[in-house]
């Protein structure tokens, strides 16, 4: 199944898991002046609202924000390092080719 596909079926809640296990989530938001914000959060749904409701400082001043990307993680380590990777050099590439 393709990426986008699986993301159109699969919608996030909040307390989402698989096994029991709570899942932390790396995603990516498409600013109103066309640049992107990668951020991870355990709580997809309220942290989209908090950007959104202009809660977030980087991201206030370019809202309307859209989710075009999110993946989930077992640990919020693995989650935090795919959000340090998105916003590396090599990372925004991936980004622009694969994600965006």
């Amino acid at each position: 199944m393709a990426l986008r596909s699986f993301l159109a079926i699969h919608s996030f809640s909040e307390g989402w898991s698989v096994g029991g296990n709570i899942m932390y989530y790396t995603y990516l938001l498409k600013l109103s002046n066309g640049d992107y914000y990668a951020g991870s959060s355990e709580d997809l749904r309220n942290r989209i609202k908090d950007h959104q409701e202009g809660k977030n400082i980087s991201t206030k001043p370019f809202r309307p924000v859209k989710l075009v990307y999110y993946c989930a993680f077992n640990t919020k380590t693995q989650a935090i390092k795919f959000e340090m990777y998105l916003k590396s050099g090599s990372g925004k590439a991936f980004r622009n080719k694969h994600l965006a």
